[in-house]
């Protein structure tokens, strides 16, 4: 029985359950009370949460505002769903500052913080049936009741393009706000596209219809903001007002005409190619403090307009093709050179480009880090050519090979003139840094200025008619030159006489004085015979005496080292691993250097013997018996020479080994001095040589050093760019630079293919090179811009380039993206002026196009967009609401607020009005 009874227990308690989860709550007894339960339970979620567990639960950051977020939830209705957004501040600060550039749009029509907007989720997003949009704003203005919330809520209406709303607040148990705004796109009363009319309109709201407001004074306060925009700089018209019909027209490549310049006609790119001016204007936004007008008062258009605060606004890339990737400059034109020395791999030489078949067209101020890219200096010849041909036939293989055929021609043109060559420092020194091109010209310009001299010297020989000392005889008499002259030959660079000079010679040892004989020395009877022969010396070597006669040691004038390009350097490095670093084989290669030091030594010490050269030539070689070192250089201390003589010393085991190369070279060597030796460096067999270098270079050696030098050319030019003191500039031009060093050093291997990887690496340095290029052509154009105000242009290069540096990963070939930036500065009392000025007057062709209707202009510009607050208040004390109103309610409170928006053909109104209800 008991258990029984426990089994019929449990089930009633089961139909008691069953039948209370089946109550009804007729206290909602309407779908409309239903739905304003739903909003009020939102509502209560929301007020519960607060901004921070918002965030948590998935808030939005409005684009438009770092500080403002929206939180949104979904209700229905009958059969249609809505949409309610809360939208919401982070940091709540006190003040409401009425221009902030960061406002909601109804924040700033109706000069709300917090506030809810309810709309269908529909096509058009707004409530068109007025009825319903009344019904919806009743429903959440009951259920924010229901919470106590003085939130505002706001419906959209009628057409979308109006942007029309109606809201109400509740702002506790006095005062209620209303709010309406709406729109007229088309046909603006012109009575309304004035103050004055604009001031009627807000009078009209509070006042009685009958009265002559011109005769009556309101306490109202205004607010201002107008919004001024330059005209476009690459307009077709003349922005600087010159009178375009007057001005002599003057003949441009391409057959324009026209005497305008180019914004770009000073920067150094503008050689090569002239540059969009990205910064396509810029905008200034002038606000009119608050203040109170008693009167109907205003300043129409004045020039003297009271700035009491300056913002400027600037636009870039306003046309949608600024920054497409067929923007020519130098990245453009890289990345075609990029393709040519891919096809470069495909034929041996550069005729094969120009006689083969047809190819498809590809036309679709140095750095301190340029000398870690091995190309040539800006300024030299082959980089000259390498900028020229960038811009030559689109920069195919084809176009190439003709101008380097060409440019090898001209070369031997000037060789075979003996000119000099254009653009090549002729100062005796290959610079092994640069590319062997360019190493290979510089040789060349030394090997014409070489060939000149002795052509020179040859016309000064064989023109002089004037006997020389040596051929008058001693009774007055001239002797027949013809027997003393020495008839040039084929060899006559390389034997014909010359004046003794340093030029071409080297000093060596330590002498500094040059010996000279004087008539004294030649009569005097003390001179042995030997000193009387003693030919190209430099002066004598400190104290150091000859060993086989007590006679001083006297340096030569001696020729400098052969010249030496790379290519030499190695093939003389690798006959040297080839064979062994031994020092024979090391003398063996130097075996002409030595012999003319040696016949100069000889010319200038008569006397001397092998140990004496070895002596003044290889200290180091050069053991002392007693065991003392040298001085420096070898040169033992004088109080030495004086006590032991001669000095006792040896040869060192290298230079005392039967058949040393040196002693057999000295042994050989004539007594003849520098001048009259022939010359180290062949200037004619080495000239014909580089020749055949350039003219039988491979095509992809040529467009290897090509780019490198192309890239390194190019990068420098823009360096030599003014563009003030922009150190994000500064350092993204430092970057490039090691970027450009990393990718082209393995060019320098010459173990490339066409299908190499480093082909693709560099295609990716020219979209890298074509941001910075973008770069610096906005930062030239903001310094020119605001070169009195520096300020002004580091400001907002800096927040441009934190804006333009996410889009830098995106080449030339991906879809090209809107790139449109816009900041705001606040100026200072001392650039207002500049930046009012910048805003040239019209020219009567830009004038006649616009209908100046607004009023309120800026150097003849109105403004692209006026703003403006009317209010009202009134003390609740004394005013209209004052018999309902509590005496505890001693506060001014704000009854009427209109803001206005809009142009001569567009303007929106917001009214928001506060009753007592």
């Amino acid at each position: 029985m008991a258990s029984t009874s426990k089994v019929d227990s449990s089930v009633d308690d089961e139909a008691e359950e069953e039948e209370f989860e089946r109550f009804d709550d007729f206290t909602l007894a309407s779908s409309w009370e239903r739905f304003i339960s739903e909003i009020e339970a939102i509502c209560r979620q929301w007020l519960a949460d607060g901004s921070k567990n918002l965030l948590e639960k998935g808030a939005i950051q409005l684009d438009s505002s770092k500080n403002l977020y929206k939180a949104k939830s979904e209700l229905k209705y009958f059969m249609k769903s809505y949409c309610m957004e809360y939208y919401f501040e982070i940091k709540k600060s006190g003040e409401f500052t009425v221009w902030d550039c960061t406002l909601h749009d109804l924040q700033l029509c109706f000069g709300v913080k917090e506030f809810l907007v309810i709309a269908p989720q529909s096509a058009s997003g707004v409530v068109l049936d007025a009825p319903e949009a009344s019904k919806l704003l009743s429903a959440v203005a009951i259920a924010l009741s229901n919470c106590s919330s003085l939130w505002p809520a706001f419906v959209p209406v009628h057409d979308p393009s109006r942007d029309a709303f109606i809201g109400i607040q509740n702002m506790g148990t006095i005062f209620t706000r209303r709010f309406e705004a709406d729109r007229i796109c088309s046909q603006v009363p012109v009575k309304l596209m004035h103050l004055e009319g604009l001031y009627e309109l807000f009078v009209s709201k509070f006042a009685y219809s009958t009265l002559d407001f011109s005769m009556h004074v309101f306490k109202v306060r205004f607010t201002m903001k107008l919004t001024y925009k330059t005209l476009p700089y690459d307009d077709d018209d003349d922005t600087r007002g010159e009178d375009v019909e007057n001005t002599e027209p003057t003949d441009f490549p391409g057959g324009e005409s026209g005497n305008r310049t180019q914004w770009d006609d000073d920067c150094p790119w503008s050689e090569w190619y002239s540059a969009e001016d990205l910064v396509k204007g810029f905008g200034l936004v002038v606000i009119w403090s608050e203040k109170k007008v008693e009167a109907v008062v205003f300043v129409v258009e004045s020039k003297k307009m009271p700035f009491q605060l300056f913002h400027d606004n600037y636009f870039f890339g306003s046309r949608s093709d600024s920054w497409k990737g067929n923007r020519i400059g130098f990245a453009s034109q890289l990345l075609l050179l990029i393709d040519a020395f891919k096809m470069s791999f495909e034929a041996q030489f550069m005729e094969d480009f120009v006689s083969g078949v047809q190819l498809p067209d590809f036309a679709k101020g140095q750095h301190r880090s340029s000398r870690s890219i091995k190309g040539a200096p800006l300024e030299s010849l082959f980089a000259q050519f390498c900028l020229h041909s960038l811009w030559f036939g689109n920069c195919n293989i084809r176009a190439i090979a003709v101008l380097w055929i060409e440019f090898v021609r001209e070369i031997r043109w000037y060789w075979e003139e003996s000119q000099p060559l254009p653009k090549m420092p002729v100062n005796g020194s290959i610079d092994l840094s640069t590319c062997l091109i360019n190493q290979k010209l510089q040789m060349l310009a030394i090997c014409i200025e070489k060939m000149r001299e002795l052509n020179e010297e040859f016309q000064d020989c064989i023109g002089s008619n004037d006997p020389s000392p040596a051929d008058i005889k001693e009774d007055g008499q001239a002797v027949d030159g013809s027997n003393n002259l020495r008839i040039p030959d084929e060899n006559f660079d390389r034997n014909c006489d010359s004046q003794l000079t340093a030029d071409g010679l080297r000093e060596s040892g330590n002498a500094v004085q040059r010996y000279t004989m004087k008539p004294q020395d030649v009569a005097s009877v003390d001179k042995k015979p030997s000193d009387f022969v003693r030919r190209g010396s430099v002066g004598k070597v400190g104290s150091m005496m000859l060993l086989k006669s007590y006679q001083s040691m006297h340096a030569p004038f001696t020729q400098d080292a052969p010249l030496m390009t790379e290519d030499m350097h190695e093939e003389r490095l690798h006959a040297v691993e080839a064979f062994g670093n031994s020092f024979e084989f090391s003398a063996q290669l130097e075996r002409d250097i030595l012999l003319s030091d040696m016949s100069a030594f000889k010319a200038a010490n008569p006397d001397a013997v092998f140990e004496d050269f070895i002596r003044w030539h290889s200290p180091g070689d050069w053991l002392n018996d007693d065991g003392k070192e040298n001085g420096p250089s070898g040169i033992p201390a004088v109080e030495d020479l004086k006590e032991n003589w001669p000095p006792r010393g040896r040869l060192s085991q290298r230079m005392s080994e039967h058949g040393n190369l040196w002693r057999k070279i000295w042994n050989e060597a004539p007594a003849v001095q520098a001048s009259e030796q022939k010359p180290l460096l062949d200037p004619n067999r080495e000239g014909e040589k580089i020749l055949h270098y350039l003219e039988t270079l491979r095509p992809n050696d040529l467009l290897e050093q090509m780019v490198c030098t192309a890239f390194r050319a190019s990068a420098d030019t823009l360096n030599q760019t003014n563009f003030g003191a922009l150190k994000q500039m500064a350092m993204k031009m430092d970057q490039l630079y090691i970027t450009m060093s990393s990718v082209l050093k393995p060019l320098q291997a010459n173990n490339l293919s066409g299908d190499s990887e480093t082909i693709e690496d560099l295609r990716r340095l020219c979209v890298v090179f074509e941001h910075v290029e973008k770069l610096l052509t906005v930062a030239a154009s903001l310094h020119r811009k605001f070169l009195q105000a520096p300020r002004i242009s580091e400001a907002i290069f800096s927040d441009f380039y934190d804006f333009y540096l996410p889009k830098m990963g995106r080449g030339s070939g991906q879809e090209d993206v809107q790139m449109e930036f816009d900041m705001k500065l606040q100026l200072r009392n001392h650039e207002r002026q500049l930046v009012s000025n910048m805003f040239m007057p019209p020219t009567a062709n830009q004038s006649w196009r616009k209908v100046l209707s607004m009023g309120n202009l800026l150097n003849g510009h109105e403004p692209i967009l006026r703003e403006i607050i009317f209010s009202s208040s009134d003390h609740v004390n004394g005013g209209h609401y004052a018999p309902s109103t509590p005496r505890a309610y001693q506060q001014e409170i704000e009854t009427y607020r209109m803001y206005i928006c809009g142009t001569s053909n567009d303007l929106r109104v917001a009214l928001s009005v506060t009753s007592c209800d």
